[in-house]
């Protein structure tokens, strides 16, 4: 057994805080930064310095929004119709996975849209920062003792005294962040040798079954038998599936074996 209880404030100076939630959320969307201009300067992606910073700034509003919304809609809506105010403390926590991609996704493309700029280019580019900055936000959850596993008595349990000090229960945050450290790794992989939107369609289909599976000993509100993640999740699995079996077949076969498909 494991007890924590982790201050989640980084730095407190009189009103200002800096929370290692928002350390995470800001230091993703710098090294998103990073990687759209390293791109550009390797001729990539066809941005200019000026688009690099415009998308950056359209994907955190988009992200923002969308995991806000979502997390509200879905998880706590009764709550925060009773503290209107909390819906924008951001840095407390409460922000959806589901609604952050589905925020990005809108983002991006209204962006590549609007400046006639390949989409699933720019998608497979941005997945893997933002893997990484998903598994680094499951680290600061558990800090912040909030998505609580369920209750356990194995060996590795932990008790969370600023949330539920009477059980010990599962990390299943710790668990999310090692599974998408794992992603990250598999994605890199897949980098550069596929048609476009492989690696995104990738992420969305391999991510959303971990979700499924670890909402399982995550402690939620069930719908028929399902937490929102899960039924979500579903979606995002049949969805990610059917593209990728319908549309990317021949580079599934080859990425099995982890090799580079031979070009024509």
């Amino acid at each position: 057994m494991f007890t924590i209880d982790i201050n989640p404030v980084l730095v407190s100076l009189g009103p200002f805080e800096i929370r290692y939630y928002g350390l995470v959320f800001v230091l993703g969307f710098l090294i998103v930064l990073v990687v759209l201009q390293r791109a550009t300067k390797k001729n990539r992606i066809d941005m200019s310095k000026d688009q690099t910073y415009d998308l950056v700034f359209y994907l955190m509003i988009g992200v923002l929004i969308g995991a806000r919304i979502f997390h509200i809609v879905f998880w706590d809506l009764d709550y925060y119709m009773k503290n209107l105010i909390k819906i924008f403390y951001i840095w407390e926590g409460g922000l959806s996975v589901h609604g952050g991609l589905l925020g990005g996704i809108l983002s991006v493309y209204l962006f590549t849209k609007k400046h006639k700029l390949n989409f699933w280019k720019i998608a497979d580019l941005l997945i893997i920062p933002a893997i990484l900055m998903l598994a680094f936000g499951r680290i600061a959850n558990f800090i912040n003792q909030e998505i609580l596993g369920t209750i356990t008595n194995v060996s590795w349990c932990v008790k969370f005294l600023g949330a539920d000090p009477l059980y010990c229960r599962h990390p299943v945050q710790l668990y999310a962040a090692l599974g998408r450290f794992s992603l990250f790794f598999f994605l890199l992989t897949l980098k550069d040798k596929y048609k476009d939107g492989f690696v995104f369609w990738n992420f969305i289909f391999l991510l959303s079954i971990g979700r499924f599976i670890l909402d399982f000993i995550r402690e939620d509100i069930r719908y028929m038998g399902l937490s929102a993640g899960q039924w979500l999740s579903i979606l995002m699995i049949l969805f990610g599936g059917y593209v990728l079996f319908r549309f990317y077949r021949e580079d599934l076969k080859y990425s099995f074996w982890f090799k580079k498909k031979e070009e024509n």
